[in-house]
C-alpha cells in the first residue's frame, strides 16, 4: 500500500509563494494540496517542475498534473511557484477537496483524456520551439489517469478523512 506524502507542513517560508485562489483553479489540476489558478503564460512551470506541471492551451497557463510525492518534487514545485510572476499557485487544496469532489473529478477524467488527445499535435509543435517536453508530459498524464492515479487518489481520500497515511490494516475508500 502506498503511503501518503503530506508536503504542506514542509513548505515553511515557501508557503508565501502560494497565493493562488481556489475559485480560479484550472480544471485540469489533479486533486491534492497544490494547484495552479491564474498563472502567467511565460512557460516557466515545466522548467522548474517538469514531472509535475503542464500548460493549458495556446496561452501556456499552468496546472499541476501530478502532486509531489517526495521532498525533491516538492522543492521543484516550490521553484515553479516562486518563478510564477502572478503568484498563481495554491497550496491549500486539502482545505477544499472533499471525497465527493475528488470522486466527481475522477468520474470526469474522460474529459481530461479528450483534452490531452486533442492537444497532442500542438504540444509536439510547441516542443519544437520550446524543447520543454510537453508532449511527453501529456502522455505521462494520460498514462497516470489510466494507471497509478486511481490508487493514489484512494490514499488521498483516506488522508482527507483521517489526516494520516493509511496502514496495511486500513481499508481504503472507493473512488
Amino acid at each position: 500500500m502506498e503511503l501518503y506524502f503530506d508536503p504542506v507542513p514542509l513548505l515553511g517560508d515557501a508557503r508565501e509563494s502560494f497565493r493562488g485562489h481556489w475559485t480560479h483553479r484550472n480544471w485540469l489540476n489533479v486533486p491534492g494540496p497544490f494547484y495552479a489558478a491564474d498563472t502567467d503564460n511565460c512557460g516557466t512551470g515545466r522548467i522548474h517542475a517538469p514531472g509535475l506541471v503542464l500548460y493549458e492551451g495556446d496561452h501556456f497557463t499552468e496546472y499541476v498534473y501530478r502532486q509531489p510525492r517526495t521532498t525533491e518534487e516538492l522543492r521543484q514545485l516550490v521553484d515553479a511557484a516562486e518563478a510564477e510572476c502572478l503568484s498563481g499557485y495554491g497550496c491549500e487544496g486539502d482545505e477544499h477537496w472533499t471525497a465527493a469532489a475528488v470522486r466527481e473529478w475522477w468520474r470526469d477524467r474522460g474529459r481530461i483524456r479528450e483534452y490531452l488527445a486533442d492537444r497532442a499535435g500542438a504540444w509536439v509543435a510547441d516542443d519544437m520551439k520550446s524543447g520543454q517536453g510537453t508532449a511527453a508530459a501529456a502522455r505521462d498524464y494520460a498514462a497516470n489517469l489510466d494507471g497509478e492515479l486511481a490508487a493514489h487518489l484512494r490514499v488521498y481520500l483516506f488522508w482527507l478523512d483521517q489526516r494520516r497515511s493509511p496502514m496495511l490494516t486500513d481499508r481504503l475508500p472507493e473512488l
